[in-house]
């Protein structure tokens, strides 16, 4: 089974490639890079143009309940008024399977993910990370061929979520279908998924697997995710990590250098550092010790010069390796 896609949502996303049966793609990008519309649109929640063909058949002439889709909101989105153990049990009801059928079915999933116990409280007296459970529960006791994540782990208890993302890495793991997992945390993306699908602009901007995309990210957003800075051309990028750059009150003479000057846009501890942010050409982070960030009177407003030495960066052509 193979999902191909070659999908426009007019204004908000263009997108071709291919994903393989048993994958897990992560999608992601900045605000409005288009991952939202691109599952949705794979859902049938908004009309798209082009095609998504799954094993031959095009979902976008397919009604959205015909799809053969599971899917997870971020927030959960589960029928109020029935119990956990009905909200995993409709799926199944409603493609044919029998009352007792679907609720051994409910019953199973939730044991699954860990709320077993819960099967009989409506979603009000679930917590965030019991109600996003059922929610995977129900995506997946439809046996969907294709399962769409869109930041499931979002505004979840950072405890909560890692356990989460753990037991989701698991059953994805066992999932005969594809999935597409759309994240803003590079955590997810580069611990549960097969690959890494970056948009940017509704755009493709790269596509590898984790290792690929983090070592050789190709958007300021990616970078960030990953802790590098990087700086584009038209044909090449160069990249650096925040500890490579030495801030200053002056213009820095010396060795060769690459250098920029800007202006701080903040300041938070970071580990047993202080990460700055700078407002340059392009905006770049350092890493510099508390007792450099107190000599130097860093804070939001201050002119600062930054650069790094030309031995401390790793520069590739944006068009191949």
């Amino acid at each position: 089974m193979t999902l191909t896609l070659d999908l426009r949502v007019p204004g908000r996303v263009d997108v071709s490639c291919e994903v393989d049966r048993g994958e897990v793609l992560a999608v992601i990008g900045p605000n409005g890079a288009g991952k939202t519309s691109l599952v949705h649109a794979l859902a049938g929640l908004v009309v798209a143009e082009g095609s998504a063909l799954l094993d031959g058949t095009d979902l976008l002439t397919v009604p959205a309940t015909e799809r053969g889709v599971g899917m997870v909101f971020q927030n959960q989105l589960l029928f109020p008024h029935l119990t956990a153990l009905a909200n995993v049990a409709f799926g199944p009801r409603s493609r044919g399977a029998t009352r007792a059928a679907a609720e051994d079915a409910s019953r199973t999933w939730l044991s699954r993910l860990g709320v077993g116990d819960l099967a009989h409280r409506r979603p009000g007296q679930l917590s965030g990370g019991q109600a996003q459970r059922v929610a995977i529960a129900r995506a997946l006791a439809t046996e969907p061929r294709l399962l769409l994540l869109d930041e499931p782990l979002t505004g979840l208890d950072v405890t909560v979520a890692m356990a989460l993302r753990i037991e989701l890495g698991r059953h994805l793991a066992d999932y005969g279908g594809i999935t597409l997992l759309v994240t803003h945390d590079a955590i997810d993306a580069f611990t549960i998924a097969d690959r890494v699908l970056v948009l940017d602009d509704g755009r493709v901007a790269q596509i590898g697997t984790p290792a690929e995309v983090a070592q050789r990210p190709r958007t300021e957003h990616v970078a960030r995710l990953v802790g590098l800075n990087v700086v584009r051309d038209a044909h090449r990028i160069t990249a650096f990590t925040p500890e490579a750059v030495a801030v200053s009150l002056g213009e820095p003479v010396g060795s060769p250098r690459l250098r920029w000057h800007g202006r701080v846009a903040d300041v938070a501890p970071h580990g047993d550092a202080v990460r700055v942010l700078v407002r340059a050409d392009p905006d770049l982070i350092a890493d510099v010790t508390p007792a450099a960030a107190t000599e130097l009177g860093l804070a939001p407003g201050r002119e600062v010069w930054l650069s790094v030495k030309a031995t401390a960066v790793t520069t590739y052509e944006l068009d191949g390796d």
